[in-house]
């Protein structure tokens, strides 16, 4: 339990240093959103969130609950511009980081299953169309593994074409197409598990309390092979920038020293959301 409060509070004070959470924007005029957008893409903060900042503990959904199929999740993701100005084009420079782990809380020592880390660097640009935010397109060249060696290493490497457009003001389609660059020996099938590409939506309630997200992963092949990811998000106060939480992961791929067994996780718990959308 001490650990868990202690990670709680780590990922608390890494966010509560980042861009105002889309709860602090509530209420605002949707241009008046989108003149603030700008003037961060041109003067800043440098660093801010990149993924969704998120703790949540659960278990399997196929299986009867055990300490070895329950687990807590979580994954710290930060974005850091390297420019103070813009670069041709009002385009934006960013190293990108994220965490994910899985935790066994529940066994004997509490060991941490897996590590994954996942280092990028994107070229980013934001468009706007008459005062209102649209959307942006993100080109990422980036590494992903799992810090071990022998028979449990586990990497890759791809570069990745990330974009997202607003619908609506409550309503953002995203996609992302990655060329993939397998170097990892113990996981060249990996593509069979986490695909070339996926694509989602995100929808929010008119007052931005309630947001709901729905990601697919098409694996390799040409069947019906999909991993998706359905997310649900509660915001507790317009005021700050916390949200209850609840994931339910269906497929494979969810980490990589298991990206080849299937998972069925519902967690639930605490998320901590980039400003306007979040990035997958």
């Amino acid at each position: 339990m001490k650990r868990l409060i202690a990670c709680l509070a780590v990922i608390a004070a890494l966010c509560g240093a980042t861009l105002p959470g889309r709860a602090q924007i509530l209420g605002a005029d949707y241009e008046a959103i989108a003149d603030s957008l700008k003037t961060d893409y041109d003067i800043g903060p440098f660093f801010g969130l990149y993924k969704d900042n998120y703790f949540t503990v659960g278990t399997s959904t196929i299986h009867k609950p055990s300490r070895t199929n329950s687990d807590v999740k979580f994954q710290i993701s930060l974005a850091i511009r390297l420019t103070k100005m813009s670069l041709p084009w009002k385009t934006y420079l960013y190293l990108f980081y994220s965490q994910k782990t899985l935790w066994n809380v529940f066994e004997d020592s509490m060991p941490m299953r897996d590590l994954n880390f996942n280092p990028g660097i994107g070229w980013s640009k934001p468009f706007f169309s008459k005062g209102r935010y649209i959307g942006k397109m993100t080109l990422i060249v980036e590494h992903e593994s799992n810090g071990r060696d022998g028979l449990d290493s586990r990497s890759w490497n791809k570069v990745s074409l990330a974009g997202s457009a607003m619908i609506t003001d409550e309503f953002m389609v995203h996609a992302k197409y990655w060329i993939p660059i397998v170097d990892g020996q113990n996981n060249r099938d990996i593509l069979d598990y986490t695909g070339l590409f996926q694509w989602g939506f995100q929808a929010t309630s008119p007052n931005h309390r309630w947001a709901l997200g729905f990601t697919m992963v098409k694996r390799r092949g040409w069947n019906m092979n999909w991993n998706t990811i359905t997310e649900l998000t509660w915001n507790v106060s317009p005021k700050t920038n916390l949200n209850l939480f609840a994931q339910y992961y269906n497929g494979y791929g969810e980490n990589l020293l298991d990206y080849n067994q299937f998972h069925s996780r519902l967690r639930v718990g605490l998320v901590f959301k980039p400003r306007l959308f979040s990035d997958y």
